[in-house]
């Protein structure tokens, strides 16, 4: 098998020059040409000859060839039709990609688990495009998919709110939307100067480890959700009047005021303070008892 090379930001600018491609910004292209960031990548993946690797906007190739060096096999969903004859043209020392141009907010992760991995879950590796970095995030897990870890380059901002903790600036409802499903690793940070072209801001590669058993239990997870988001919607009001205004919800201060009660928390709290087990706690005794 042939050794990647697209660690290299001459070959990169070669190969892009050679089929005249053009950067377009509405599917917010930067392509990696860092080898090391690139094998950091696929060392925090823990990818091995077992695994087979669902990955997002692949590129002209630069991670998959080194994930098809490692991965037993490995399915790269493209959105960008302009760069299937450029991958075609990378890759073909590869026999185990298999490129699916499409948009992942648009394909069914269950079925290429099934063809290609028997059902058995799959490691999902991305280059995210920042535009629709959580979007795509919350697809993976929401979905039921079988999916056991999810690494990821995203912007650096974006992975510090994925890894806060309760009371910190970065907290909001998508650090607990993600923390539900899985825990949050962080791996390295990136500079602009590890992409071509480069953006105007830092990077960082998180790994998200799905839980076989969620953190918490939610009985009622439609009404957990709704409170998150409503508690966050109104971030620096109480969560009893960021919760009673959310057009989402239909309960009174006072049913919030119990719940709050019950679960052992004063009535001037805020949300951005709760932690993840408190919120399910108050959305079950709402579920439960109004």
């Amino acid at each position: 098998m042939a050794e990647p090379y697209l660690g290299n930001p001459l070959r990169c600018e070669t190969v892009l020059r050679k089929f005249g491609f053009s950067f377009r910004k509405k599917f917010g292209q930067n392509f990696l040409i860092d080898s090391d960031v690139l094998e950091g990548i696929v060392d925090a993946a823990a990818v091995d000859e077992e695994d087979v690797v669902l990955e997002i906007g692949p590129g002209i190739g630069s991670l998959t060839q080194y994930l098809a060096s490692r991965a037993r096999r490995v399915i790269s969903v493209e959105i960008d039709r302009a760069l299937l004859p450029i991958l075609d043209y990378t890759l073909a020392d590869w026999d185990n990609v298999r490129i699916i141009n499409n948009d992942i907010l648009k394909t069914d992760i269950r079925a290429i688990a099934g063809e290609e991995n028997g059902g058995r879950p799959l490691k999902v590796i991305a280059n995210l495009p920042y535009y629709i970095t959580t979007p795509i995030i919350m697809k993976l897990f929401e979905n039921g998919a079988p999916i056991s870890s999810v690494t990821v380059m995203v912007q650096k901002e974006v992975a510090d709110r994925l890894a806060a903790k309760p009371g910190s600036k970065a907290y909001g409802a998508i650090t607990l939307a993600v923390q539900y499903y899985a825990s949050v690793e962080p791996v390295i940070e990136v500079g602009p100067e590890s992409f071509i072209p480069a953006p105007k801001v830092s990077s960082a590669v998180i790994r998200l480890n799905r839980y076989e058993e969620k953190p918490v239990t939610a009985a009622h997870e439609d009404i957990l959700f709704k409170l998150i988001r409503g508690s966050f919607n109104q971030r620096r009001k109480t969560f009893v009047n960021g919760a009673a205004n959310f057009e989402g919800l239909s309960y009174t201060k006072d049913d919030i005021r119990a719940a709050l009660a019950h679960a052992g928390l004063p009535e001037s709290i805020r949300g951005e303070v709760m932690s993840l087990a408190e919120f399910a706690a108050v959305a079950d005794y709402l579920g439960e008892n109004s």
